[in-house]
Parts: structure tokens; sequence; C-alpha cells
């Protein structure tokens, strides 16, 4: 209304000056007012339909993701139902969007593999005000959306805390009930063969892949930790544990003289006994391994089989024990169940899940990268299932722990040193940022969720610096958070499916 008697009033104004007996100004100016006022009322104009056409997008923008999620929660969803479905939003969306004569159309394409989408277009048209004057009356605009969904494929590794630790508050109870609900909930988005696998990395200070795991893929002797050093027998007798304890033994030439100064002084030979060391059979290693050699501790290098090389890309073999229990295997129980690969076996993952058993120091960063070799395809023992070349896939490490690092294969790189109290090397969380920074390079979205009872512990940087974004790190500090932490991992990653 504004401007329609702004034009009336510049109409008469020009009739007034027309009529001007006052010389040719009046006549001049009455003449140029019209084009003028032309320009100014077109600005004007358009500007109006390019609020009611971005009014109109952000609407069927709306409208599209609405419909999405109502296909996605009623996947037998009809194209008719669609379109009402969309032409309902729209219009509750758009009640005063400025244009008028909408039309809305949509087209709603069903999952059939490889993802179902709707796509929403308007039309109307924007009554003019000013260009009236020049014989244009409506300014025509038009808009159009899509959103496609479930034609994203999921892997999902989930690196959870085994340590002793979660024994306290009902952590590792509350865990378990949380963790396998996700397994059911991430299965539930597989619309097809293939659209979801996971993988499940229990960890301690090691990792457990299992006594079935390929051998030739393990490194048994090379360091004082590794598995031939300090499993075995000496042919000096069975107080003698390690290799090199067994083999660093002096005797006397006269047995009758047990130190080396009484040897000596007696004119005997004090000389190295020259005992046998012999590893056992390599049958019987429970199936545990530790940090591989530096700098392949970060990396997801495949391993070579027969790699002898000092720094070896093979996984080093170590039997994790406390006293005469064995983390990784024995008569009774596994506490630290073994790495399950890329499956689809949900009742395998779910019974793993169940007889997870807390024990031992924390080592997040060797539960991190196993993770990430669980998501590769060309990884050796361990590779993930070919991906199809037609589909796109997002990867994903959900990482779950309670407690600041504490213990990983170099004794002097724990004690709970974190980034703030040690100058980058050694310390454990300086390996895993360094880790989690290649990780993401990857692009593998990464979800880190602290366990941190009635905030005991400082706020874990190396978690939060993990991340993906910030939204990606929960701290919580009670273990009845724990469900819905993961609820809330389940929720991002449904809305990641959406790609556009």
């Amino acid at each position: 209304m504004f401007g329609k008697s702004m034009l009336n009033a510049g109409r008469r104004a020009a009739a007034g000056l027309i009529r001007s007996d006052r010389g040719n100004v009046a006549a001049i100016f009455a003449l140029a007012l019209v084009p003028m006022m032309g320009i100014v009322g077109a600005a004007i104009d358009y500007s109006r339909a390019v609020a009611a056409r971005t009014a109109m997008q952000a609407a069927l923008d709306t409208a599209a993701l609405m419909v999405s999620k109502d296909a996605q929660a009623n996947p037998k969803m009809t194209a008719d139902q669609a379109t009402a479905a969309a032409q309902k939003y729209f219009n509750a969306l758009y009640a005063k969007g400025g244009a008028g004569n909408v039309k809305v159309e949509a087209t709603f394409t069903q999952n059939t593999g490889q993802g179902a989408s709707v796509q929403v277009t308007a039309n109307g048209l924007v009554t003019t005000d000013f260009m009236q004057l020049v014989g244009f009356y409506n300014i025509a605009i038009d808009a159009r959306s899509q959103t496609k969904w479930g034609n994203t494929r999921m892997r999902v590794a989930m690196v959870l805390d085994n340590t002793g630790s979660m024994a306290d508050n009902s952590k590792m109870t509350k865990m378990r009930s949380a963790a396998k609900d996700m397994v059911d909930k991430l299965a539930s988005f597989a619309n097809a063969p293939g659209d979801v696998y996971i993988s499940l990395i229990p960890f301690a200070k090691n990792v457990n892949l299992g006594s079935g795991f390929d051998k030739s893929y393990i490194k048994w002797s090379g360091n004082s930790d590794t598995w031939d050093e300090n499993n075995g027998s000496c042919s000096g007798g069975s107080s003698y544990k390690t290799k090199s304890a067994c083999t660093s033994v002096y005797v006397c030439s006269d047995s009758s003289y047990t130190s080396q100064r009484k040897c000596e002084n007696n004119n005997k030979t004090w000389r190295n006994a020259n005992y046998v060391w012999t590893p056992a059979d390599h049958s019987t290693w429970s199936g545990c391994v530790m940090d591989r050699d530096q700098d392949n501790d970060i990396k997801n290098v495949a391993p070579v089989p027969g790699d002898t090389n000092a720094v070896s890309t093979l996984f080093p073999a170590q039997e994790y024990t406390s006293g005469s229990t064995n983390y990784c295997k024995s008569s009774s129980k596994t506490y630290l169940q073994p790495i399950i690969p890329m499956t689809t076996d949900w009742t395998k993952l779910k019974t793993a899940i169940t007889n997870m058993d807390p024990t031992g120091g924390t080592n997040q960063a060797i539960g991190v990268v196993w993770g990430w070799q669980s998501l590769s395809t060309t990884n050796g023992p361990i590779a993930a299932p070919a991906k199809d070349a037609n589909a796109i896939y997002q990867d994903y490490l959900v990482i779950l722990s309670d407690g600041l690092n504490t213990q990983n294969r170099w004794p002097s790189y724990g004690n709970g040193q974190t980034q703030s109290t040690c100058n980058d090397e050694p310390c454990i969380d300086a390996r895993q940022s360094k880790l989690c920074t290649s990780i993401k390079a990857d692009g593998i979205k990464i979800f880190t969720i602290q366990v941190n009872i009635n905030k005991v512990d400082p706020t874990s940087t190396v978690l939060q610096d993990c991340a993906s974004t910030t939204d990606n790190f929960q701290e919580i500090t009670s273990s009845d958070d724990i469900a819905g932490a993961f609820n809330t991992v389940l929720t991002q990653i449904a809305n990641l499916r959406i790609s556009q």
C-alpha cells in the first residue's frame, strides 16, 4: 500500500509540474521523474522478490529435510505420501513468505540400495508496486531443494576401555549395556547388505588379537620386551624367567665358589655359564600385542610378513600378565577380549561386549590405532571388506575411556604423563595426539567420550583434541550418562548420513 500511494503521489506531482507556467524546468523535471521513480521502484520491487525467494528456499530446505526424516522412520512411505508431506510442511513454513500463486511439486525416489531422495520445487509470483509504471506487474521466483539419505554406508570402529578402573562405579556394567544397544541401533540403519559394518576394539595397556591371529604378522623377538625374550625355558634352571637373565649368568670354573671374588681369589676363572634360552612354542601365545615400533605405533602401515628390520612393521607379541594371571588367556576366563574386525555379525559383537572384564592400565593410543586399522581395506590380517566403488562411505571411530593414559610399551612414556607435562616426546598423550591428527586427515570422523566420575580427573585434553569437532567430545560425570552419550553419537551419525 505504501508503494501504491507513493506512486499516485508521484503522478499527481508530475501532472502539477507539467501544468506549471513558470518555465521549462518544471516540464523537464516532470519528464525525468517517471524514469527516476521507475529505477528506484525497480530496486525496491526486486529486493522484495529476493526476500521472498530466500524465504521460499529456506522453507523448501526444511520441508525436504522433514520429509527425509519421515521416510527414514517409515521405510514403506510411498511417493504420494512424500509429496503430500512436502506440501504440508512447505505451506506451514511459507504462510507469510511474500509470494502468491505458489505451486509446489515433490519427487520421491525410494531406497533401492543406493539411497533414497526427495526433491521439492516451488514457484510463485511477487506482485510489483513500482515496476507497474513500466508495465511489469509481477516478478516470477522459484527454488528447489534435494535431500538424500541412506546412500552413505557406514563403518564404525568401537574402541572401548577395558581397564581395571572400569570396574568402579558400575562403569563397565553400564558401558556393556549401552554399547550393545548402540550395536543394535547402528544395525537398524542398514537397508541393504553392506550398509553397516562394525568392529570392536577392547583395550587396556595392550590389545588382544586372539590366539588364532595370523602369526606371520607377529614380531616375536628383537626387543627386550617381546615374546621370545620373556617366554621360554633356560638350560640353567627354572629360576631364570627371561632370555636376558638366562644368558647373562656367570659361574666359576670351580662350582664350589659361587661369587666372582672368591672364584678369582682362588685362582679360578669367572666365566659366562653359556646357558641356552629356548623360546616357548608360539602356539602357546595368548594373542596379546603391544605398541608397534616407532613411528609405526601411530601409523596405519600394513604389516609385511617376515619384516626383520630394526623398526619393523610387525606387531610385537607380549604376554600381558600380573602374577600368575594372564589377562589375555586363562583356563577360567579372558579379561581382555579379542578384537573383532569389521563384521555384520551383531550377535558376535554383543557377546564379546558382554564378556569384557576390566583389568590393566590405560593405553588409549593402542586402541585408537587398531580402530583405525580395522577400518582399512588394505591392512593385511584384519582388512575390512572391500568397498563398493558405486557407493558412498563414511568411516567413524567411537572412543570411550574412563581415565588418563597411564601405561604403554615404553615405561617412561606412562606414569600419567599428559601433553602438558612432557615436551612432546616421550609421552603417551603426545603419541596419541599425532595419531589422531593422521586419522582425521584420512577422512575418518572421530567421537570421544570421557567417563570422569565426579570429576576426579582433569578433562582429557588429548580426547578433546582427538575428536573431529568440539561437539564430538563428551565428558560425562556419572555411569548412568554412558547410554545418553552413545545416543548422542548415534544422533550425530544419523544426521551426517543426510548428504545434501
